[in-house]
Parts: C-alpha cells; sequence; structure tokens
C-alpha cells in the first residue's frame, strides 16, 4: 500500500475543531507574574510626595498669577520616576482658564523643574509633565 491510500494521522483530524487558545497570542502562554508592568513602589510614591510638596511651595513664589493660583492635585510616575506626571487643579473662582493655565505652565516649566531639583536629591531631576484639570 501507498502512502496516498493511507488514513491521516490524529492531528490533521484534530486542526478543524476549535480549542480555547485558538486565535490567541503563543506568547500570552508562558507570560511570567515578573512581565506585568508594576505598580509604583514606596520610594517612587516617596518621589512624587517630595516632588509635590517643592511644587506647591515653587507654585507660591511664582511670579505668574496664572501659576499662582494653580494647586497640585497630584504626581504620579509617566511611566517611571524619570518622568512625572503633574496633575494641576483650577481655582474655584475661575479666574484663569486652562488655555491660560497650560500657557503659563509651559512658561514656568524650567523654572519648576529647578525648583524641584534644588528640593529633591537625585542625581538627575525628574522631567514634569503637566496637566491641568
Amino acid at each position: 500500500m501507498g502512502r496516498k491510500n493511507d488514513p491521516p494521522p490524529d492531528w490533521v483530524r484534530m486542526t478543524d475543531e476549535l480549542g480555547p487558545e485558538d486565535g490567541t497570542d503563543p506568547k500570552d502562554w508562558h507570560k511570567k507574574p515578573w512581565d506585568a508592568p508594576k505598580a509604583a513602589g514606596r520610594k517612587a510614591r516617596q518621589l512624587c510626595g517630595q516632588v509635590a510638596e517643592a511644587l506647591h511651595t515653587a507654585i507660591g513664589g511664582c511670579a505668574d498669577p496664572a501659576v499662582q493660583g494653580l494647586a497640585v492635585a497630584s504626581v504620579d510616575p509617566a511611566p517611571h520616576t524619570g518622568r512625572l506626571r503633574v496633575v494641576m487643579a483650577l481655582p474655584a473662582d475661575g479666574a484663569v482658564t486652562r488655555a491660560e493655565a497650560e500657557a503659563a505652565l509651559a512658561r514656568a516649566a524650567g523654572r519648576l523643574r529647578a525648583e524641584v531639583a534644588a528640593a529633591v536629591h537625585r542625581r538627575y531631576a525628574p522631567e514634569l509633565v503637566f496637566e491641568v484639570v
């Protein structure tokens, strides 16, 4: 008997059936828990707190009234402690619009980063990314 007349092996019949992993990435099957993005650790949270305090002080000493009216809502690593996302809250009285606040923060960003660098003892000062809400 030749190969043409042999019945197909079992694995050929199994390919007609859909399984739970069909259509998924094989790399996902072997993912380890350490592959997942890590939450901010204790040191990152400590740095964010120090930066928030330094920014609060620096904003009070700023000459621009648009920046003085803002308040630091939160500081978070984005995605690590080399770059920090600073969420600033607008004043409740509505004296400053969001566009004015963003423009004023863009002008004062270098000064604010220098104040943070003086207050936080690290080799490199973190980059600050401001978001106004």
